[in-house]
């Protein structure tokens, strides 16, 4: 492989992995035990949490979903971060009660509620959705390798990229993942913000903007209908307030009010952050059609497309380094969630209950590694980034969300409620994805001589109906019914929430 194509570019990201890498390692001294690995010794102060919590959750959905959907539909993407900003409020309100609750993870709150069935049926589903996030992490990260190194296969990038992101969160878990967070953090903000500016006048203004755009890239809802909006923004908002890595950094944070400041924070951050990336993919979309950039490969490459054609050297480079920043702080995240899951609520409370922390610790980097490399294995299975993001949200949130706030917030919840609501939302996804959105089952209908289904089923499809609302209405209505249907649950288990 020769010289990388952009020099400055590759220097900068280069040398930037390499810090990341080195405050990791030595990060990794500080680990003694699972506590440490997992909640960075419940010791975060609120400017730490602020950065991680900003940095896990503006990640490659954002960057590379939001911009796909950005490229698509033009000025409608703005109504994204709604779902982000109605989440954090949720989340704000949360935040001390999650954190006074003083566990490791979500599983933990289900089973103290519900029982050891549902501390199961959460684990199966929280790696289930968090492996899909990660493999378009890796995807995303081998789109920057890919115009540094022209020749380098895709393949080969993702790869190398995997190999970066388990190397780096197996070292010292939520140690390095959190303190770089908020180097990742003022990164993104930096190089985004001062990147706007410069593209708004490249672009040529309002005008400019406005000359290059369709009408109906101009209108704020563009052609969406009221189910569409719906299927856009639920996934994420359902996903956000039962986010497992949000609860483990309220977990991790030295108090309930420094978990409290720090979700009002991000949701200011969510906000700018969010709306600055779309402003970004907007002002791209405008320089494509409007003949000054040809366009990117692929439409969620548009803004590392910016970076590396449009910016000055020294700024594109900075906005690659804001865009890998994004994927590692998000990759990582999402890697050591289902992690922590597996070692707290299988390895610990099945296999070896008595296990000690240094084993504890060797199993949980074992763990990373596997997850990692099945993470890999998904990343060459599709090219898309919004559609698979809202497939993985709306597995979670569909499974998850139902109970949990039922554990918090409803005392006649059951746990046999709890499970069937879990285990009908996963599956009630699942099958629709395949079924309709995938037209599976149009297509076998179809083959079938069953036009009147076939019909149908397509029908369904272009009405824009998202997987998250038939999961999410059977998963509430299940989740009602069978607990109302049963004995209430006992005074003991109702106390602590």
């Amino acid at each position: 492989m020769g010289p990388p194509s952009h020099l400055p570019h590759a220097i900068f990201v280069i040398v930037y992995l390499v810090v990341l890498m080195g405050v990791g390692a030595l990060k990794a001294r500080s680990v003694k035990n699972q506590e440490d690995f997992s909640l960075a010794g419940r010791g975060l102060s609120t400017f730490v949490l602020i950065g991680t919590l900003l940095a896990t959750w503006i990640g490659t959905g954002s960057i590379f979903g939001d911009a796909e959907k950005t490229f698509g539909v033009g000025m409608a993407a703005f109504l994204i971060p709604i779902s982000g900003a109605a989440g954090i409020i949720a989340l704000y309100f949360l935040a001390p009660r999650i954190r006074r609750f003083g566990q490791f993870t979500i599983q933990d709150i289900l089973e103290a509620r519900f029982g050891v069935a549902a501390r199961v049926m959460g684990t199966i589903t929280l790696v289930l959705a968090y492996v899909i996030i990660v493999s378009y992490q890796y995807r995303a990260g081998a789109a920057v390798l890919g115009y540094i190194w022209p020749e380098m296969s895709a393949t080969y990038a993702t790869c190398l990229v995997a190999l970066f992101v388990i190397a780096y969160t197996a070292l010292a878990g939520m140690y390095s993942v959190a303190y770089t967070d908020v180097a990742n953090g003022i990164l993104m903000a930096v190089g985004i913000l001062i990147a706007l500016p410069l593209l708004f006048d490249k672009a040529g203004g309002i005008e400019g903007v406005q000359a290059a755009l369709t009408t109906q890239e101009l209108d704020t809802f563009g052609t969406f209908s009221l189910v569409e909006i719906l299927s856009i923004l639920l996934p994420a908002f359902l996903m956000l307030i039962s986010d497992a890595n949000m609860y483990q950094r309220f977990f991790s944070a030295k108090s309930p009010a420094a978990a409290k400041k720090s979700a009002g924070w991000m949701l200011l951050g969510v906000l700018v952050m969010e709306c600055a990336i779309i402003a970004v993919a907007l002002l791209g979309k405008a320089l494509v059609q409007g003949d000054q950039l040809t366009p990117p490969d692929e439409p969620g490459h548009i803004v590392v497309h910016l970076a590396f054609n449009v910016l000055p050297p020294f700024l594109g480079a900075m906005m690659v380094g804001t865009i890998v920043a994004i994927v590692v702080s998000t990759a990582d995240s999402y890697l050591l969630s289902p992690s922590t899951s597996l070692v707290r609520d299988v390895y610990q409370r099945f296999i070896r209950p008595n296990a000690d922390e240094r084993s504890i610790v060797k199993t949980s980097r074992l763990i990373v590694l596997l997850l990692g490399l099945i993470a890999l294995g998904l990343s060459f299975q599709s090219k898309e980034f919004f559609d698979i993001a809202l497939f993985a949200y709306t597995i979670y949130g569909a499974g998850i969300t139902p109970a949990l706030f039922a554990a918090f917030f409803w005392k006649r919840a059951t746990g046999a409620g709890a499970l069937a609501s879990m285990v009908t939302g996963v599956l009630t996804a699942i099958t629709w994805f395949v079924l309709i959105e995938q037209e599976t089952l149009t297509t076998w209908a179809a083959d079938a001589g069953h036009s009147g289904l076939a019909e149908t089923c397509l029908k369904i499809n272009n009405l824009g109906v998202d997987a998250v609302i038939p999961a999410v209405i059977v998963s509430v209505v299940v989740l009602v019914t069978v607990s109302l249907a049963g004995s209430p649950p006992s005074r003991e288990q109702v106390e602590a929430f």
